[in-house]
């Protein structure tokens, strides 16, 4: 009897792996699907942080969605009109700079006496990035194009802001009912720690952009505004995206003077240390503690298995799978506190203080029983 029990568990423990298994090659099979729809989740957020803006004011849920996009389309061509040309300007600028930038680098290097060959450096990068983009563009292709995959992102966008319930209700009819309560506070926590996130990650990028356009102008080096601009957009990426950032940076100023790459290198460096000492613990905070070890790991992870489009949502997805992990594992399974997003509550503290001793009356005297 007892070897037909561990028999049966033996069986049982074999199909969960398998199971596991297969969960992992449907996920790795549908991968640019799944980073597609998780996109479509992040914009989605997004435009619910704007909608409730309106929501404020009473006005129905539908219409504040509707506005919420308008808003957010609105923002991107006002931009766009403003500095659309500028910007254009200054790209094309930098990419016919570039060429340049590399000669003279290496110019510079084999007067100093330095064996490194900054050309084929510089074609190893780039064939580097033409692979990370290669299943994203092969996916894009068979899927019609890039233009396609944009608008389903913004349109599963729409329909995800418009009614979450809907999506969140459907995904947990799913469930078992013993575990809707645990699947609950794990969809409640990863929607409150994306948008936490976001929040101080746009802050991020925009103090990273405005302090490396300034910084750049008063140094002198060309093309501040589109390298600001690329600076801002790579904060996105955690270690990675800052270093590359600085390249272009550096190779223009190289193309000016030694000097002023030096210069323009220990700004990079400098804004670098303000991203990692102050902004970025700011994000951890008001979002989940991520040790930086785990974010590095996983920029590299995502862009091994997804390409250039898991390396842009590395962050996201990192924040997602550890409130996940809280919730789901550490929870559930090993029976421990999870940590939740946000700052941490204020734990009030019990007045532990004795509370004064009530009198104590002395008892009266019986009539009967007392003298005189």
């Amino acid at each position: 009897m007892n070897e037909r029990v561990e028999q049966s568990h033996f069986v049982r423990r074999c199909f969960v792996v398998l199971a596991f298994v297969a969960l992992a090659a449907v996920v790795y099979a549908l991968g640019q699907l799944l980073l597609m729809i998780f996109s479509a989740v992040v914009l989605a957020v997004i435009l619910r942080a704007i909608a409730r803006i309106y929501m404020r004011f009473n006005l129905p849920e539908g219409v504040s969605v509707a506005l919420s996009v308008i808003t957010l389309l609105a923002i991107i061509g006002g931009l766009g009109w403003i500095f659309g040309g500028l910007m254009a300007a200054q790209f094309t600028a930098l990419i016919e700079r570039i060429p340049a930038a590399i000669d003279a680098t290496q110019r510079q290097l084999d007067a100093w006496g330095i064996d490194y060959d900054v050309r084929q450096a510089s074609r190893d990068i780039g064939a580097q990035l033409s692979g990370l983009s290669s299943r994203a563009g092969a996916f894009a292709a068979s899927a019609g194009g890039v233009a396609t995959n944009v608008i389903l992102v913004l349109a599963g966008a729409v329909f995800f802001a418009a009614q979450p319930a809907l999506y969140r209700d459907g995904v947990m009819r799913l469930v078992p009912a013993s575990k809707e309560s645990v699947a609950q506070a794990a969809f409640e926590d990863s929607a409150r720690a994306l948008g936490l996130w976001l929040q101080a990650q746009i802050l991020s990028s925009l103090v990273v952009g405005v302090m490396t356009y300034v910084g750049l102008t008063i140094l002198g080096v060309p093309s501040a505004a589109a390298l600001g601009l690329i600076a801002a957009m790579l904060d996105f990426i955690p270690f990675i995206g800052p270093v590359i950032a600085g390249i272009p940076a550096v190779l223009i100023a190289f193309s000016v003077s030694p000097t002023l790459a030096m210069w323009t290198a220990v700004l990079y460096l400098g804004i670098q240390q303000v991203q990692g000492n102050v902004l970025q613990p700011l994000i951890q905070k008001r979002s989940v503690d991520l040790s930086p070890a785990v974010l590095l790991f996983a920029v590299v992870a995502a862009g091994t298995l997804f390409g250039i489009i898991g390396v842009i949502l590395s962050a996201p997805l990192t924040v997602v799978g550890f409130v996940l992990v809280q919730r789901l594992y550490i929870e559930q399974v090993l029976g421990k506190e999870p940590k939740r997003p946000g700052p941490p509550a204020k734990v009030e503290t019990a007045d532990t203080t004795p509370a004064p001793a009530e009198p104590v009356e002395a008892p009266a005297l019986n009539p009967s029983t007392g003298s005189g």
